[in-house]
């Protein structure tokens, strides 16, 4: 149901365009390769059959030039998390391409590069690998067969009498290398059907591997969204109202148009209705000091102005009602009140800003027949189709050019493309005011605190009764939150009976327990969205802390205790968590006076992470604080293509959830107004934060990959809180963290 709704929206907001294959060129820095586009040159194909799935179009994918470099297209967009590597990896598998010889390049908007399972253009969920595994493998596979059978015809025998091996055809005597068969190879038919290598012969996948970016990166050499350049282009930044959709009354730009480099001042339309002032300059920085002496006078009048006090107060009013039912959670909760032991317990979590580390830019170059846009995009889909109606442009004429992001986690996905649209409104602006020019709209990192999309601010309730053997006979729990997709296109197959799916998410499991659970959603003038794991930031750590709480209060072993009380399909979190356990000497070894064990474990995106941490406790009084020691994590993502992508994506995934323990990791609001301007105000973990030793162990598995760009997360927080408790005899309720 969920695929065919998602495929219904891809159909009306993508463009419809000839699946001929996108041209690249790769560039060498340093040894190293980047992406870039270049005009064809290579072989000239012929389109796709009409109705060919993602799966049967090695044409839109793979690119072998004469000297064999050959250019693997990566169908999402790569924001750090490895996949350009790791679908190349899949790829070049099957292909038996020469590693390296691999390069890499990014699709585009058309539907070649959709998700083959949601129909739509999406980087996000943790699906890439997960939904594209297959996809992958056939497309290699498909090349290579096309290669050998241009191969035959060429040599007169039979294909099955050849072989392909590392970018060479081989038989009888003879060998060809991949670039000098590839024009004639792309002119043959697709193959249907084709076999797939055993497991047991992989040479790529499952092998640790460095990014084939990692050399353009390290040395500052590769480009991101915000680095386009064009000729001619100018610069824009917008100067938004200080309360969510508030209305210009007046503004006075006479002494920004004095300053050296301002080209114009634009009033331009933003998301959800409100309204700001672009200033466009030859550069960032006369247009940055062009608004910073504009004069602007706000229209606030009835607008709701949100405090995050008040919200904190209201939800947890809210919180002590019933909410509306989940139906897949409800459990008979009554042997609850006859309970010999009780735990009510609040959770307060604040709303967050994803803090990506590249703030958002989008270059536009509109013209009168075409608009073509530069920019890290996790559904170009959905934005060429909101570009495509704002201009009044055919689908065919927007082209949308997917770059490398530097950090997203959600933030470069709003279903309604309101920073793609800002910046196309700027670009209309422009040109209806006779100054037609490529145009690169760039939010500075005040504005992407103070002006963005948030994770929204929730509150928890959760009453359990359990008896003195830890057994739990009743749990009512209510979730107040935001709903992030509320007036959204998810809206309609993603809410269902009043609940935001994503809110939920990750309560209950993977324990088998009683449980009643109903959900809130306030209206608040806050714009929200997902964050990088979605639901499961805010219910693993009620979850895993609560259970611990249980665990602890009924002297039991919390691994013991978990291990208990899961059910009997969590055979993926049990192996998770033994691992970790094994891995970091877990009930073996002694720690150190001062320190303590934490644990917890979760899924998300079908995929389970548990950590065993080892945190102490240093300062006084307000200043204490959990320095965290050692993280071990046991990680069960099925098959593992890349354990270096994997290790790095938990890694970072842990020491991103590490600052949201930290004091002043949060986005509050006072009169409708962030108060958060800059990381000098909202604490971001540093490396002298980060533990000594990050160990991460994957189990094996045979099965077909699970996502890992999210998973990592969400148990890290309740790993440390647990630790915590043990420490201070304190639960924490809140994040972030607070000591008295």
């Amino acid at each position: 149901m969920l695929i065919d709704h998602l495929q219904a929206l891809a159909q009306r907001q993508a463009p419809s365009e000839g699946l001929t294959r996108r041209h690249f060129v790769t560039a060498t820095v340093g040894g190293a390769v980047g992406l870039a586009l270049v005009p064809p040159g290579w072989a000239q194909p012929s389109p796709a059959a009409p109705g060919s799935k993602p799966t049967e179009q090695p044409l839109a994918f793979v690119s072998i030039a004469p000297d064999g470099t050959t250019t693997i297209v990566c169908n999402r967009m790569d924001m750090g998390q490895g996949i350009e590597t790791g679908l190349a990896m899949i790829c070049a598998e099957e292909l038996d391409a020469d590693w390296s010889l691999v390069r890499t390049a990014f699709g585009d908007q058309r539907g070649a590069y959709v998700d083959p399972f949601m129909g739509m253009h999406l980087t996000g969920g943790s699906n890439s690998i997960k939904n594209s595994y297959q996809q992958y493998r056939e497309l290699g596979a498909r090349t290579k067969a096309m290669l050998i059978g241009a191969a035959a015809e060429a040599w007169g025998v039979p294909a099955d009498s050849l072989k392909a091996e590392n970018g060479r055809v081989l038989g009888g005597g003879r060998s060809a290398g991949y670039g000098e068969l590839f024009p004639a190879a792309m002119k043959r038919p697709v193959p249907a059907t084709v076999a797939l290598k055993s497991p047991q012969v992989f040479r790529l996948i499952g092998r640790p591997t460095g990014l084939k970016v990692s050399a353009a990166k390290s040395s500052g050499q590769q480009t991101y969204g915000m680095d386009v350049q064009l000729p001619g282009l100018m610069t824009a930044v917008i100067q938004r109202p200080p309360v969510f959709n508030g209305k210009v009354k007046r503004h006075d730009a006479s002494a920004t148009l004095k300053v050296a480099g301002v080209k114009a001042v634009l009033p331009v339309t933003l998301d959800r209705g409100g309204q700001g002032i672009a200033v466009v300059g030859t550069g960032f920085w006369p247009a940055q000091q062009g608004r910073q002496a504009l004069q602007v006078d706000w229209d606030l009048d009835g607008l709701d102005k949100a405090d995050s006090q008040q919200l904190s107060a209201r939800y947890r009013q809210m919180a002590r009602e019933p909410g509306v039912p989940v139906k897949a959670i409800q459990a008979d909760t009554r042997a609850k009140a006859k309970a010999p032991r009780k735990l009510v317990a609040e959770f307060a979590f604040p709303y967050l800003n994803h803090a990506q580390m590249e703030p958002l830019a989008v270059t536009v170059d509109l013209q009168p027949d075409r608009c073509t846009l530069h920019y890290a995009s996790q559904m170009p889909g959905v934005d060429a189709g909101a570009v495509a109606a704002l201009t009044g442009l055919k689908p065919e004429q927007v082209q949308i050019n997917v770059q490398m992001a530097g950090g997203g986690f959600g933030r470069r996905a709003t279903p309604s493309a309101e920073y793609v649209r800002e910046a196309v409104g700027v670009a209309m602006a422009l040109a209806q005011a006779g100054q037609r020019a490529p145009v690169k709209v760039v939010w500075s990192r005040e504005d992407d605190i103070a002006a963005g999309y948030y994770r929204p601010l929730t509150v928890h309730r959760a009453e359990i009764g359990f008896d003195n053997q830890g057994q739990i006979l009743g749990w009512d729990h209510r979730i107040v939150s935001q709903s992030i997709l509320k007036g959204s296109p998810f809206e309609a197959f993603m809410v269902k009976d009043g609940i935001d799916a994503t809110t939920p998410e990750g309560m209950r499991e993977p324990y088998d327990l009683p449980m009643s659970l109903s959900v809130h959603h306030p209206t608040v003038n806050v714009p929200v969205l997902w964050w990088r794991s979605v639901g499961s930031t805010h219910t693993a750590y009620v979850m895993e802390t609560l259970i611990d709480e249980i665990a602890q209060a009924t002297r039991q072993d919390p691994v013991a205790y978990r291990m208990k009380l899961m059910g009997p399909k969590a055979q993926r979190h049990r192996a998770a968590l033994q691992l970790a356990v094994d891995k970091s000497g877990y009930g073996t070894r002694k720690l150190q006076p001062g320190q303590a064990w934490g644990v917890a474990v979760h899924e998300s995106f079908e995929s389970v992470v548990a950590y065993v941490v080892v945190a102490r406790m240093t300062g006084k009084g307000k200043d204490r604080r959990p320095v965290l020691d050692e993280v071990h994590a046991g990680v069960h993502c099925n098959r593992c293509i890349n354990p270096r992508t994997v290790e790095a994506q938990v890694q970072g995934a842990a020491v991103m959830a590490l600052g949201t323990t930290m004091p002043t990791h949060h986005v509050t609001l006072k009169a409708g107004v962030v108060q958060q301007r800059n990381f000098y105000d909202m604490a971001m973990p540093r490396i002298t934060d980060a533990p000594k030793v990050l160990a991460v162990h994957i189990v094996p598995s045979d099965a077909p990959p699970t996502g890992m760009g999210e998973p990592g997360l969400p148990p890290l927080a309740p790993a440390l809180a647990n630790a915590v408790a043990r420490l201070t005899g304190q639960r924490q309720r809140e994040l972030p963290f607070r000591f008295a």
